[in-house]
């Protein structure tokens, strides 16, 4: 059993990393941290939750989000050419690769639109981390699906996270808690874009 003086020191020290992550996140988001507690009664916390016993302790989304208006002109150019609203497509790009044209997920999804190779070669895309490849291979493929889905965003935006057929298999957002939060998470963001672009003009 636990003491006294180790579960406080617990607490304080619980307290103190999230003052830390507070300071800090409130210049920059940085990743959603979690935590987990021990059968000794340990406290740990790390950004890739590697079991399920760990919970969510800090959510990126409670601080102010970090934006970018770096890729804004190639949105634009994208968003013009395929015909899909700009703050939806950089809503997209946020929630996909925080506007890191090098990311790589777990599953293998690159680039700033996070798209998969196979995806990316029916798009023609030869260079998934170059900028303007990948924003106008992602809005050619939300285009796709949302004429897919009649123009209905959050199963547009539920097939370019869990794949079309398993969309229209359940002919709604997929009852799977990734998918959920993906789509509760762009839509969340395009609508901040869109308060943005209305009130900067940009």
């Amino acid at each position: 059993m636990i003491g006294r003086r180790e579960r406080l020191k617990n607490i304080l020290f619980a307290i103190f990393l999230f003052t830390c992550l507070a300071v800090v996140s409130a210049v920059h988001a940085g990743p959603d941290i979690y935590k987990y507690v021990d059968s000794q009664g340990v406290l740990h916390f790390t950004n890739v939750p590697v079991a399920c016993d760990y919970r969510i302790y800090v959510w990126k989304e409670a601080f102010p989000a970090w934006s970018t208006d770096q890729f804004d002109e190639l949105i634009q150019t994208a968003a013009m050419e395929h015909d899909v609203p700009f703050p939806l497509l950089k809503a997209l790009m946020k929630v996909e690769s925080n506007f890191d044209p090098y990311a790589i997920s777990r599953a293998g999804a690159q680039g700033l639109m996070q798209i998969m190779p196979a995806t990316a070669c029916e798009l023609g895309i030869s260079k998934p981390f170059d900028a303007r490849e990948s924003i106008n291979g992602g809005a050619r493929y939300l285009r796709k699906l949302l004429t897919m889905f009649d123009n209905k965003v959050p199963l547009a935006l539920a097939a370019y996270n869990a794949g079309p057929g398993t969309v229209s298999r359940f002919n709604r957002i997929p009852p799977i808690r990734e998918t959920q939060e993906f789509v509760r998470r762009v839509m969340n963001y395009y609508q901040a874009f869109k308060k943005d672009r209305y009130m900067f003009g940009h």
